[in-house]
């Protein structure tokens, strides 16, 4: 498949190329390909080898991605991409996002539209790797789903330039971010990642009006400080305390052997976070994880795993409310 020329990537002495999707800004030398491992100089040309390339497709209950206050209940359509632009090490997708060549198949921008429909689903995600280091690719099929009338639904690590954030935000209806840790140091030092860029997606994805939620994997060792985890929520609550924030449990993967995220660790943190956010879920753990009306306290939703049952809402219109009191729910 013939791909379009890279954008955001400008040639530079000695036939180098300069990225600039991300703060990484890879000056990438002919035949060599950024940190990302996707996004490659070809001839001293910016070349997308990996545009199309899809590692995944599946079904997902989008609470998986997640979001629990975005169409709750519903399935969504999710694609895997190949590569990232960070190095976590405790990746539990390691197998595609820090690998050469991963398996996967080439697609087109329009066939993914299509096969949303033709497998009757509203709603599409970006997901499991770090879909923005192919976001040619992303702008393209967004554009042709925003088409089809089908929802655009970006789960990423948020870490991108604002130029790169600029061009996509307009496109995405709900984001999941991952927000991995709160300190600068480690963002930069173990992750290779820029946490202010993070930070400053967040609070234009919110201020641009999409449905924004935040996912924070508690690692032992490495996040799990209070003063980190404190530090976090404020910043959520200072964008609006109504931001859902989702604290999830750790397990070894790739190159982190530490031990998991005790429960006891991830209460705690919640219920800390609770006195300045309104919406805290606790995830890969087990035990309910639902949500009350913040009006009269009603079930809204019930939620074990990925076992949803919705109670107290109601549909109407376009809008949720509760049906036990009638005030507007927290969904979208």
């Amino acid at each position: 498949m013939t791909s379009p020329e890279a954008r955001l990537m400008r040639p530079v002495e000695n036939g180098g190329v300069q990225c600039g999707l991300c703060p990484r800004a890879c000056a990438i030398a002919p035949g060599q390909r950024g940190r990302c491992g996707v996004r490659e100089n070809r001839g001293g040309k910016g070349s997308l080898p990996f545009y199309g390339y899809i590692t995944a497709v599946a079904a997902d209950p989008i609470e998986k991605k997640p979001l629990y206050h975005y169409r709750p209940g519903s399935s969504i359509l999710s694609l895997g991409f190949a590569g990232c632009n960070l190095q976590c090490p405790f990746c539990q997708n390691h197998h595609i996002s820090q690998t050469e060549n991963p398996p996967g198949s080439f697609m087109l921008p329009e066939e993914i539209p299509a096969l949303a429909r033709e497998r009757g689903f509203r709603q599409i995600a970006y997901t499991y790797s770090e879909p923005l280091v192919h976001i040619e690719f992303l702008l393209d099929c967004m554009a042709a789903a925003r088409d089809a009338g089908i929802a655009n639904v970006l789960v990423s690590n948020g870490s991108v330039t604002r130029e790169a954030a600029s061009l996509i935000m307009p496109f995405i209806d709900a984001a999941n971010i991952d927000l991995k840790c709160f300190s600068r140091k480690t963002y930069s030092r173990l992750l290779g990642g820029d946490m202010t860029a993070t930070l400053a997606f967040i609070d234009a994805a919110y201020a641009l009006g999409v449905h924004l939620e935040v996912t924070t994997l508690i690692v032992p060792g490495l996040n799990d400080a209070r003063e980190e985890l404190e530090g976090a929520a404020d910043f959520l609550a200072g964008i609006s305390p109504g931001i859902p924030w989702h604290l999830s449990a750790y397990h070894p993967a790739w190159k982190w052997e530490a031990p998991p995220t005790p429960p006891r660790l991830l209460a705690e943190a919640a219920a800390r976070a609770r006195e300045k956010l309104m919406f805290v879920y606790l995830g890969n753990t087990p035990g309910e994880s639902s949500t009350q009306c913040p009006s009269c306290g009603a079930f809204l939703v019930r939620r074990q795993a990925y076992r949803i049952g919705l109670q107290d809402v109601l549909l109407k219109e376009g809008a949720y409310y509760c049906r036990r009191c009638g005030a507007p729910a927290p969904f979208r």
